[in-house]
């Protein structure tokens, strides 16, 4: 293994803190990220939360990790809207648009691969459906029933929070305590079934109007929205794992419930970095379907959303996005997004001019200082904006390079080539697309 650069830090969610990453297995990292349901289109909000994702990615294989990148598809089961609602959300769309539910999941599949093609995501190690793997969720479930963590009635089944609170700490990851949680929750149609209010479905018995339906040992019906991580990420990556992602708006409930679920089925937290990549903002507000401020990634791309005058490239997007640390908020609008298309167009037009740039026996241009600074910044929980940063002080020694007042050799020409391809990889979309870029100035 070759020696890597410093060390990266993670932000870890479930300790609020920075901590030095430490991989479960030397040289192996497990990644399971929360993926789309396909039930519409994914908005740009959510698009930023694969976006990022796909950066922690890249790094991680750039710094010579092999890595096993599980992102699933939800194509069953019932979602828990922003009410607190369990909703079908597959089945109710494909009733708007009258469709079978596995015509609905092809038709958005299409699209979100296709999404992924244009804005240069590379494709996970796995990308598991919910519905491949409805047995693996029965077993999950059988085993949070056998320890006491889970109850039926009325062919449901609802894990058992109060029993669960006796043994283990709910709201480990969100900070959001039982008690807490009770003033803020109002009636909904479960809950005369339930227990207690925090309980939450593992299996739903089929409703007359469900769609999509599977036998178990509790009669037919379909699985809660939860138990489909903790049976695909156990699956795949093993009971214990180093990285769970995805956006902020999961953290709770989705999170906290797959924690509850593999500590009670399994005896442990599934993942020892937790890690969530924040909201999308339009003009100073949430984007939300609810608001109607949100757009989709092919629309602004083609210009055709009212709430921007023309389109923008891909590769401009991606790099606007990379402009603010995934944990932080983004503002949307179009000044910032002019911004940074200048921005990009400067980046690229400045890097572009290294090739012509004439070589000396000496030099006085500082690359390792440079190459250093790459490292740095994306040591520090994969800070892109520094790195962004960075990138711009790249482009005032290439100028300085092309108005020769300052000399390089032929070899640190050459290092500062693999560095503005690297890092234009990581940033941007099409630019440089070559995977053997991931290694390029090698950690």
């Amino acid at each position: 293994m070759t020696e890597r650069k410093g060390f990266l830090q993670i932000y870890n969610t479930l300790s609020g803190k920075k901590e030095k990453f430490e991989p479960l297995h030397e040289n192996f990292v497990g990644m399971y990220v929360c993926g789309p349901t396909l039930y519409s289109e994914p908005h740009m909000g959510n698009m930023r939360t694969f976006i990022n994702f796909d950066l922690i990615y890249r790094y991680l294989l750039h710094l010579n990790y092999e890595v096993k990148y599980v992102r699933n598809i939800t194509d069953a089961g019932h979602i828990t809207n922003s009410a607190g609602d369990e909703v079908d959300s597959i089945g109710k769309a494909a009733r708007m648009e009258q469709m079978q539910p596995l015509e609905i999941v092809y038709k958005y599949n299409l699209n979100f691969i296709e999404l992924q093609r244009i804005y240069n995501l590379l494709m996970p190690s796995i990308e598991p459906t919910a519905t491949a793997h409805i047995q693996e969720q029965i077993e999950i479930i059988e085993q949070i029933i056998s320890n006491g963590y889970a109850y039926l009635i009325n062919g449901s089944v609802y894990f058992d929070t109060k029993k669960y609170i006796q043994d283990f700490d709910y709201g480990i990851l969100s900070g959001r305590k039982v008690d807490e949680l009770e003033n803020e929750t109002r009636v909904l149609n479960a809950q005369e079934e339930k227990r207690f209010f925090a309980d939450f479905a593992l299996w739903k018995k089929a409703g007359a109007d469900d769609m999509q339906i599977w036998r178990s040992p509790w009669g037919n019906g379909n699985p809660g929205w939860h138990i489909e991580c903790t049976a695909m990420s156990t699956k795949y990556l093993g009971k214990h794992f180093d990285i769970h992602g995805g956006g902020m708006d999961l953290k709770f409930p989705h999170h906290e419930d797959e924690i509850a679920q593999s500590c009670s089925s399994l005896g442990c937290n599934p993942a020892k970095y937790w890690m969530h990549a924040n909201m999308l903002n339009v003009n100073g507000q949430k984007m939300s379907k609810s608001l109607g401020n949100f757009f989709l990634p092919m629309e602004i791309i083609a210009g055709e959303t009212a709430l921007f005058k023309k389109a923008y490239s891909a590769d401009v997007i991606r790099f606007f996005m990379m402009q603010a640390h995934y944990r932080s908020t983004l503002d949307f609008t179009e000044d910032a997004l002019n911004a940074a298309e200048k921005g990009y167009e400067r980046l690229m037009e400045s890097l572009s001019l290294l090739e012509n740039v004439s070589c000396n026996d000496s030099s006085s241009l500082e690359v390792k200082k440079l190459v250093d600074s790459f490292y740095s910044a994306m040591n520090d929980d994969f800070n892109a904006p520094i790195l962004i940063a960075n990138l711009f002080e790249a482009v005032k020694q290439i100028n300085l390079l092309t108005e020769g007042k300052i000399t390089c050799t032929i070899l640190d020409k050459e290092e500062l080539k693999k560095l503005s391809k690297t890092s234009s990889h990581f940033l941007a979309s099409s630019l440089h697309n070559s995977s053997i870029i991931l290694r390029e100035i090698g950690p």
